[in-house]
Protein backbone atom coordinates (compact mmCIF):
# COMPACT_ATOMS: atom_id res chain seq x y z
CA UNK A 1 0.00 0.00 0.00
CA UNK A 2 1.54 3.57 -0.83
CA UNK A 3 2.75 5.61 2.00
CA UNK A 4 0.70 9.27 2.82
CA UNK A 5 3.30 11.91 2.22
CA UNK A 6 3.86 14.44 5.36
CA UNK A 7 2.75 18.22 4.87
CA UNK A 8 7.04 18.96 4.67
CA UNK A 9 6.84 16.46 1.56
CA UNK A 10 3.91 18.01 -0.27
CA UNK A 11 5.48 21.56 0.01
CA UNK A 12 8.62 20.17 -1.36
CA UNK A 13 6.75 18.75 -4.03
CA UNK A 14 4.75 21.12 -4.92
CA UNK A 15 7.51 23.85 -5.35
CA UNK A 16 8.70 21.84 -8.40
CA UNK A 17 4.68 21.97 -9.44
CA UNK A 18 3.82 25.12 -10.01
CA UNK A 19 0.54 24.93 -11.74
CA UNK A 20 -0.75 22.45 -9.75
CA UNK A 21 -2.79 23.49 -6.19
CA UNK A 22 -3.32 21.42 -2.62
CA UNK A 23 -6.82 21.04 -1.82
CA UNK A 24 -8.46 23.05 0.87
CA UNK A 25 -7.78 20.15 3.13
CA UNK A 26 -4.43 18.70 1.71
CA UNK A 27 -5.32 15.73 0.34
CA UNK A 28 -5.14 16.31 -3.40
CA UNK A 29 -3.59 18.14 -6.15
CA UNK A 30 -5.70 20.00 -8.55
CA UNK A 31 -4.79 21.54 -11.97
CA UNK A 32 -7.10 22.88 -14.92
CA UNK A 33 -6.22 22.64 -18.59
CA UNK A 34 -7.54 24.76 -21.55
CA UNK A 35 -7.17 23.61 -24.72
CA UNK A 36 -7.95 25.11 -28.48
CA UNK A 37 -11.13 22.97 -28.95
CA UNK A 38 -12.69 19.92 -27.89
CA UNK A 39 -10.97 17.88 -30.14
CA UNK A 40 -7.38 18.79 -28.65
CA UNK A 41 -9.08 18.47 -24.78
CA UNK A 42 -9.75 15.11 -25.45
CA UNK A 43 -6.58 13.81 -27.57
CA UNK A 44 -4.87 15.05 -24.16
CA UNK A 45 -7.14 13.00 -21.90
CA UNK A 46 -6.16 10.16 -24.44
CA UNK A 47 -2.89 10.21 -23.95
CA UNK A 48 -2.81 10.81 -19.78
CA UNK A 49 -5.56 7.62 -19.72
CA UNK A 50 -2.84 5.16 -21.59
CA UNK A 51 -0.15 6.73 -19.25
CA UNK A 52 -2.02 6.38 -16.25
CA UNK A 53 -3.19 2.71 -16.85
CA UNK A 54 0.87 1.85 -17.97
CA UNK A 55 0.99 3.42 -14.13
CA UNK A 56 -1.86 1.92 -12.51
CA UNK A 57 -2.36 4.86 -10.67
CA UNK A 58 -5.73 6.87 -12.38
CA UNK A 59 -6.76 10.54 -12.08
CA UNK A 60 -10.28 12.01 -10.68
CA UNK A 61 -10.94 14.71 -13.74
CA UNK A 62 -13.69 16.27 -15.85
CA UNK A 63 -13.94 17.88 -19.47
CA UNK A 64 -16.32 20.50 -20.44
CA UNK A 65 -15.70 21.10 -24.38
CA UNK A 66 -11.87 22.77 -24.19
CA UNK A 67 -11.46 22.34 -20.16
CA UNK A 68 -10.11 19.49 -18.21
CA UNK A 69 -9.65 19.71 -14.89
CA UNK A 70 -7.64 17.02 -12.92
CA UNK A 71 -7.63 15.92 -9.05
CA UNK A 72 -4.98 13.24 -8.04
CA UNK A 73 -5.16 11.69 -4.73
CA UNK A 74 -4.37 8.22 -3.64
CA UNK A 75 -7.15 6.78 -1.86
CA UNK A 76 -6.22 3.88 -0.65
CA UNK A 77 -4.06 6.03 1.51
CA UNK A 78 -6.67 8.83 2.58
CA UNK A 79 -4.11 11.26 0.85
CA UNK A 80 -1.12 11.91 -1.60
CA UNK A 81 1.69 9.73 -2.34
CA UNK A 82 4.49 9.73 -4.49
CA UNK A 83 2.12 7.91 -6.91
CA UNK A 84 0.31 11.44 -7.37
CA UNK A 85 3.59 13.59 -7.65
CA UNK A 86 5.11 11.08 -9.97
CA UNK A 87 1.59 10.97 -12.16
CA UNK A 88 1.49 14.99 -11.75
CA UNK A 89 4.24 15.47 -12.77
CA UNK A 90 4.22 12.62 -15.95
CA UNK A 91 0.72 14.78 -17.05
CA UNK A 92 2.38 17.90 -17.24
CA UNK A 93 4.94 16.36 -19.66
CA UNK A 94 2.27 14.97 -21.79
CA UNK A 95 0.97 18.63 -21.64
CA UNK A 96 3.66 20.74 -22.43
CA UNK A 97 4.94 18.07 -25.65
CA UNK A 98 1.37 18.64 -27.07
CA UNK A 99 2.12 22.64 -26.43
Amino acid sequence: MPVRMETEEISAALQKLPDWALAADGTALRRAFRFTDFAAAFGFMTRVALMAERMNHHPDWSNCYNRVEITLSTHDAGGLTANDIRLARAIDSVFNDQA
